[in-house]
This record gives C-alpha cells, sequence and structure tokens, in this order.
C-alpha cells in the first residue's frame, strides 16, 4: 500500500490530474459494462477507487486542488430510456389538476349507512 502512496508522492500535481480523470473515465467504462452485464469487475473498481482516494490525499497533502473535471464523483450508470418512449409515457400521465377535475365531476352517491349496514334506521 505504502508504495502506491509513494509513486503518487513522486509526481507532480498536473500528472496526478491526469491519472485521476483517466481513472475515473476507467471506473465509469467499467461500471457500465457490469450493469450491461458483460463482466464481473469489482475487484477492478474497488482497485480504482482506492487509487483515486490516494491519488486525491496526495493532491490534498501537496495543497493542491483537483480540477473540478477530476475531483467530480463519478456517475452511477442508470438505465436510459429512448426519447420517444419517454414523451410517450410524459404525455400519457394526467397531471393533478386534470385528476381533481375527474373527481369533481364524477356523480356522487347519497347513501348514508347506519353502524348495522341498513338504510334509514
Amino acid at each position: 500500500m505504502k508504495e502506491n502512496a509513494e509513486k503518487f508522492r513522486a509526481l507532480d500535481p498536473a500528472e496526478l490530474d491526469k491519472q485521476l480523470r483517466d481513472g475515473a473515465e476507467q471506473m465509469f467504462r467499467l461500471r457500465f459494462q457490469m450493469s450491461m452485464g458483460q463482466m464481473d469487475g469489482v475487484k477492478k473498481v474497488r482497485s480504482l477507487r482506492k487509487e483515486r482516494a490516494r491519488i486525491l490525499t496526495v493532491l490534498k497533502q501537496k495543497g493542491v486542488a483537483p480540477s473540478a473535471a477530476a475531483a467530480a464523483p463519478v456517475p452511477l450508470v442508470t438505465k436510459v430510456t429512448p426519447k420517444g418512449v419517454a414523451g410517450k409515457r410524459a404525455a400519457a400521465k394526467p397531471t393533478a389538476a386534470k385528476a381533481v377535475k375527474a373527481a369533481k365531476a364524477a356523480p356522487k352517491k347519497a347513501s348514508k349507512k347506519t353502524m348495522s349496514g341498513k338504510k334509514g334506521e
């Protein structure tokens, strides 16, 4: 473990920043492949996370802030729906205002039941 930190301490901040960006991109691709069921790269993802943490620690120790793109958290992969499907789904859902109007327009039943379940007792 100390070997990795020493390796990163020997690099200049620009090179560390570049490695941070490359690692983030690699992690994104691995997560994408895992979500598609193409591979089981749990060990690789874990090692990339640890490497990223080491790089950020070394940068903080040097007093250098990483670039915004490199320090941003790696996004999780989510399922993407095609544009046409999402648009149709959104149009099919009634809005709250339409639901209220429909409820007011529905005829109401005027039956009063007592505890026994019979009318008018």
